[in-house]
């Protein structure tokens, strides 16, 4: 793993970031069009042929019944089980302090407000198959259902027909009875125009591959979406007190996802750089997943050395990771620095793995800078906001002048006579200069 110092070779590891971060190529992009247009064409019998195709697997129902869920789910560790079900309830308590209300004030004849409704209809993608990830299920699906959310539908690909029973543990758990074993760009493509089988949604949440993200980019505006999720990121600024081990660890947790994860650690200690570059490499020996790691940390993984953490800070703006960790003797003291990320971790005791399984807030987060204008998955992304207008006459007349006077000098002469029209027929009463 690089140290990096000097700001021409920061600014050079910041390209290769953006290079990664830039989209995908011109043929991802040509076959995921073709199999939407195939979808919105042909439905099911395009999402059989393609589950054939890419999954290996014939299947001719592409509903998983309540059945099928407890039989798969029946093969779930007891203990994991009890673990899956007290992270539920740590999210769901979390995600309810995000819910909020419908909110009305009024004035002299005049009454306005917004009204919060859930959406009818949520559509979440789950990366299926052996290496399938159940709190993706739990992380999706519990924000919309705290939302008021009355019908979810789950895309659970399965590869070969492999089947992972703790996805279907907690599909049981949280009571989801919409299931598909569909995945890929014809998944996104059912959930998001509708076939026989699948009925359309109005959203389309959850992670999937390059197909998968490129799928729901195009699809955007048929229905809504969640993000453009990208390869996982950490980065961690850290001080001469954090304890190497720890920040080795961390960043190989991001690494081990993808070969374009990025793990980086910004420092004012050159001795913690060094340190952390030789425990990475003692730490990779036991990992299962160690060739995944090492091609992400060669690539996209940095060891940055800064004058002060300050500049640390400055940088990890720049960068807008997905998980930042600050660990520093006084991590707190860093925080009001920190303009851009999508979850912000304290202290040696507060590691990434704690947010993705269990702590409560939303794993699904921003990734690749879009933390500068995007906020992690939450309830808010499952409810539609209404404005709501109520005028009486006398009230009305309070902004019939104002509001001729604008439509006038925009040229909008028809919203000018909406105005006219009441105030010259009001049963004898005319708006009246001060009203």
């Amino acid at each position: 793993m690089r140290i990096i110092r000097g700001k021409k070779n920061v600014d050079s590891f910041l390209r290769l970031l953006r290079e990664r971060a830039s989209g995908t190529g011109r043929e991802i992009e040509d076959t995921v069009r073709s199999i939407l247009d195939d979808v919105r064409k042909n439905g099911d019998k395009a999402v059989i042929k393609y589950t054939k195709t890419f999954d290996s697997h014939r299947i001719n129902v592409l509903s998983i019944d309540s059945k099928e869920i407890s039989a798969y789910a029946a093969h779930a560790d007891i203990r994991t089980v009890k673990a899956l079900k007290f992270s539920a309830k740590r999210i769901r308590d979390f995600h309810r302090r995000q819910k909020n209300s419908s909110w009305y004030f009024s004035e002299k004849g005049i009454q306005l407000g917004q009204l919060l409704r859930p959406l009818d209809r949520v559509g979440v993608y789950i990366p299926g198959g052996t290496a399938s990830y159940p709190s993706t299920v739990l992380m999706n699906v519990i924000p919309a259902q705290v939302a008021g959310v009355k019908e979810i539908a789950l895309c659970v690909p399965t590869p070969k027909g492999a089947v992972n029973p703790y996805v279907m543990a907690v599909i049981k758990i949280l009571g989801i009875k919409e299931v598909y074993r569909i995945g890929g760009a014809q998944a996104i493509g059912a959930l998001a125009y509708g076939t026989k089988t699948v009925k359309k949604v109005d959203k389309i949440v959850g992670p999937g591959n390059i197909y998968v993200a490129t799928a729901k980019k195009m699809v955007f505006g048929d229905v809504a979406i969640d993000l453009i999720a990208g390869p996982s990121e950490i980065l961690i600024i850290a001080d001469s007190s954090a304890n190497p081990v720890f920040i080795a660890a961390d960043l190989l947790s991001q690494a081990e996802h993808d070969e374009r994860s990025s793990a980086i650690l910004i420092t004012s200690s050159a001795s913690l750089a060094v340190a952390v570059k030789r425990e990475i490499g003692l730490q990779l020996r036991n990992l299962k997943r160690k060739d995944i790691a090492q091609r992400s940390i060669y690539k996209y993984g940095a060891l940055i050395v800064t004058g002060s953490l300050k500049q640390a800070a400055e940088l990890s703006n720049k960068i807008a990771p997905e998980h930042l960790e600050i660990v520093t003797k006084n991590p707190r003291n860093i925080l009001p620095m920190v303009k851009h990320a999508g979850a912000i971790f304290l202290g040696e005791w507060t590691p990434e793995a704690l947010g993705d399984y269990a702590a409560g807030p939303n794993h699904t987060l921003p990734t690749s800078g879009t933390a500068r204008f995007s906020s992690p998955l939450g309830v808010y992304d499952f409810v539609k906001r209404s404005s709501l207008l109520s005028f009486s006459r006398d009230g009305f007349c309070r902004l019939a002048e104002t509001v001729k006077t604008i439509a006038s000098i925009e040229g909008l002469e028809a919203h000018g006579n909406s105005i006219a029209v009441r105030e010259r027929d009001f049963h004898g009463h005319r708006c009246t200069k001060g009203d």
